[in-house]
């Protein structure tokens, strides 16, 4: 996956976010489902930004960032940006 598709995927996950919160102000999901589907949203966004941030030090470096591999969500989970 290279930093455009990385870049897609979060903008995705940020409009799927968008999208839960909208459907529980409708009435249309409860907040225990948004909770647990925002909760998911957020690993796989830590993933994602940890992701990003590694091809980018890589090719800082002058290192491949084709190199660079999604970690564990518990190694990721609450990074600071």
């Amino acid at each position: 996956m290279d930093q455009e598709d990385i870049l897609r995927r979060i903008t995705g996950m940020v409009d799927d976010e968008k999208r839960l919160r909208a459907s529980l102000e409708a009435g249309e999901i409860d907040p225990a489902t948004e909770r647990a589907r925002l909760a998911a949203l957020e690993r796989e966004l830590d993933q994602c930004w940890d992701l990003l941030r590694q091809r980018r030090a890589k090719a800082e470096f002058g290192e491949n960032p084709d190199t660079a591999r999604a970690r564990p969500v518990s190694e990721v989970e609450g990074y600071e940006s």
